[in-house]
């Protein structure tokens, strides 16, 4: 999501006449891009504002623009208290406050006529960024703002506020204009993703803007994350699997396999209405691919508890697991309510477990592609390999000396491992 606003934010001052730098020094204006999703990207957002503090000391005429969910959608007295030296606090996904500044502001010295602002709104009209024009093969796409779930752990609902869908006309118009930029493939952004139009009954759900994306010439690849298990239906399974560019990996996260410890969560479901969930995903989507989320020492979570979620991951065999340890965000209910009683070291403990666990997992996974084909997505050039990606967004490498960017093309596996795999054409 921070990147998709990050790209709007470039965009809008490239219509405003500005261009990018990549020396923080040669910046007539920085914006920091934050998430506080856990304690420690919040401590990196603290210290990355303070390091360019003294480039406002030294340059009075810089503006500084502090974005996304350090500053949230309510208040942001205390943050100007704490940070005198920053020029414009911006909610999360919201670049106008910056732009309203930058439009009246004395530090510019060029005229600017009132659309140029107008790139500042989500209206569907996306220009990439110039560093990205022509050469930005996967992109994303928010389609629902903010969260209502409201989860005991997470801070979201706090910071980018309630949720809210755009309209599905804004969505199509922002996917063919990055189709006509170079883009193959798109990623739809939500919270909850599959809660897409719950909001707003004149909009299509998730499998009915699915359906009208799938038509967009040009558009190879469409991908959606991240979603709930509660709002996953089967006229999406069937979307899934019967649109021929939407592809067959889903994002759902589990957090937990114990139940009581779900029900602290706040999570609305059980461990076996989980595995019912994967047993329907498999059976209805041949060959797709799963990934979920996992929160370790979540207050309360004892041994067992923890093995509970072990045991079920060992059982599921998915093919990616996100890992966190829990981190207190101040405000959520769990914060509130239930403390922060499992140490730091079981936590690593019980996180490095699963992490040996899973990438046992994904190595028997992968190893089913060794001498298969399959088509790949290549986006970019890493040293002297092209990645990209299958269907079920596994990682490959290739060797070539072509322009492979943007290319879907078979490659054969020929070596497998638990992060990626290598192929040839």
């Amino acid at each position: 999501m921070n990147v998709a606003d990050s790209q709007r934010v470039s965009s809008a001052l490239e219509h405003l006449g500005y261009t990018q730098t990549s020396q923080a020094e040669e910046a007539d204006v920085i914006v920091l891009n934050t998430c506080v999703v856990r304690q420690s990207a919040e401590n990196k957002a603290y210290g990355r504002l303070n390091s360019i503090k003294p480039l406002k000391e030294r340059n009075p005429n810089l503006v500084i623009n502090l974005m996304g969910c350090l500053v949230g959608v309510r208040s942001h007295d205390v943050l100007k208290k704490r940070f005198p030296f920053v020029d414009v606090f911006s909610p999360p996904s919201d670049p106008a406050p910056l732009m309203a500044f930058l439009t009246q502001s004395e530090v510019r010295e060029m005229e600017v006529d009132e659309t140029a602002t107008r790139y500042a709104y989500m209206d569907g009209d996306l220009a990439l960024p110039e560093v990205d024009r022509g050469s930005l093969v996967s992109g994303f796409i928010p389609i629902v703002y903010g969260c209502s779930h409201a989860c005991t752990y997470c801070i979201i609902p706090y910071r980018r506020g309630i949720e809210r869908s755009r309209p599905p006309e804004d969505i199509l118009a922002e996917a063919r204009s990055l189709v006509r930029q170079g883009v193959k493939e798109i990623t739809l952004l939500g919270q909850i993703v599959d809660r897409y139009g719950k909001d707003n009954d004149a909009y299509p759900n998730l499998s009915g803007l699915l359906i009208r994306l799938n038509e967009i010439d040009g558009l190879q690849r469409i991908r959606f994350l991240t979603s709930h298990p509660n709002y996953m239906t089967d006229d999406l399974f069937d979307a899934v699997a019967n649109l021929p560019k939407v592809m067959p990996h889903i994002e759902v996260p589990i957090q937990a396999g114990n139940d009581e410890v779900l029900a602290n969560m706040k999570r609305g479901y059980t461990a076996e209405d989980y595995r019912k969930l994967v047993a329907r995903l498999r059976e209805r989507i041949p060959g797709v691919s799963i990934a979920t989320d996992i929160i370790v020492g979540f207050p309360g979570e004892t041994d067992e508890q923890f093995m509970d979620t072990y045991r079920l991951l060992d059982e599921l065999r998915l093919d990616v697991a996100h890992l966190a340890r829990y981190s207190t965000r101040p405000g959520t209910v769990a914060a509130r309510r239930l403390g922060d009683d499992v140490p730091e070291a079981e936590k690593m403990r019980r996180f490095r477990l699963l992490e040996e666990l899973q990438e046992q997992v994904i190595g028997e996974i992968n190893a089913r592609y060794l001498g298969q084909r399959t088509p790949v997505l290549f986006e970019e050039k890493v040293k002297n390999r092209w990645k990209g990606r299958t269907p079920t967004n596994k990682l490959v490498f290739v060797e070539s000396q072509d322009d492979l960017r943007g290319q879907l093309l078979p490659v054969e596996i020929t070596w497998t491992g638990p992060w990626s795999m290598i192929g040839k054409l």
